[in-house]
């Protein structure tokens, strides 16, 4: 794992924040759209729950990578 306290360190970090975040809430929003789509839906209620579920994910993923980053710290 990187050295934390380094300015690269937190790079990484914020980097990887952002695209896990970027990545499940575009999925979770993608296969929420390509299943309405699938189905004939007329208001898009998949989408907005596959959004919704990439987020929470995201979210989940993101604080088990700031917790695994604080513990190398110590």
């Amino acid at each position: 794992m990187i050295e934390p306290g380094t300015t690269g360190a937190y790079l990484a970090l914020f980097s990887e924040i952002g695209l896990v975040l970027f990545v499940l809430t575009l999925g979770g929003a993608l296969g929420g759209h390509w299943l309405d789509e699938q189905l004939g839906m007329g208001f898009p209620v998949f989408l907005l729950s596959g959004l919704l579920l990439g987020m929470g994910a995201g979210a989940l993923a993101i604080r088990r990578l700031i917790n695994r980053f604080l513990a190398t710290k110590s």
